[in-house]
């Protein structure tokens, strides 16, 4: 299911809050009426990342959140595998209800990734460009995105990041899909692995 902003909605209509799955069993989407964020994407692996924003800075402090991505009118909650959703899903959401309307989603993200695609060869571009394109908007739906970490001689290593870190499909369907994606659409002889974890 695509995700759609809502920033035309009023801000006196009460936070509504639709709850999905995703393809990682340990992340959970919320779906608000409004923009959690208004520009860009932005994860949270922990609470000194988001000390300046109380919403986030709440969740932490809920008993089993692992990570926290903002996307859109999105947010991303992935827990520690100790930690049940039973007890998780509805704290979160008064979590979420409770410190939402103080929430600033005008958040400004230090982002360096357009100035390494700048100096990428035209072959990275295109790599890049058929990811943007085919695969990261279903991985950002998630909770998640994807990072190219090197390519040399047609082999793509690549690292993923947010919930598709932890997510069991992401190392085996998921990475089918880029690869068929990328023989058709870039070369047919190219192979994608992930980078190993350091």
């Amino acid at each position: 299911m695509e995700t759609q902003t809502m920033s035309s909605q009023p801000t006196n209509e009460p936070i509504e809050i639709v709850i999905q799955p995703t393809p990682n069993p340990n992340a959970l989407k919320f779906i608000l009426n409004r923009d959690v964020i208004t520009e860009g994407k932005v994860s949270f692996k922990a609470p000194q990342d988001c000390k300046d924003i109380p919403l986030a800075a709440a969740l932490f402090d809920l008993r089993g959140v692992d990570q926290i991505h903002f996307f859109q009118n999105v947010i991303t909650i992935s827990k520690f595998s100790f930690e049940d959703w039973d007890s998780l899903e509805p704290a979160v959401q008064t979590c979420i209800e409770s410190f939402f309307e103080d929430h600033d989603p005008n958040i400004k993200v230090f982002n360096p990734e357009a100035e390494r695609r700048a100096h990428l060869s035209p072959e990275m571009q295109r790599i890049e460009e058929i990811l943007d394109r085919k695969i990261r908007p279903g991985l950002q739906g998630d909770g998640g995105d994807l990072a190219v970490k090197d390519f040399k001689d047609n082999i793509l290593i690549v690292k993923y990041q947010g919930a598709c870190g932890t997510c069991p499909s992401s190392t085996t369907g998921t990475l089918e899909a880029i690869r068929s994606i990328l023989r058709d659409e870039f070369h047919q002889e190219i192979e994608v692995y992930l980078a190993p974890e350091v």
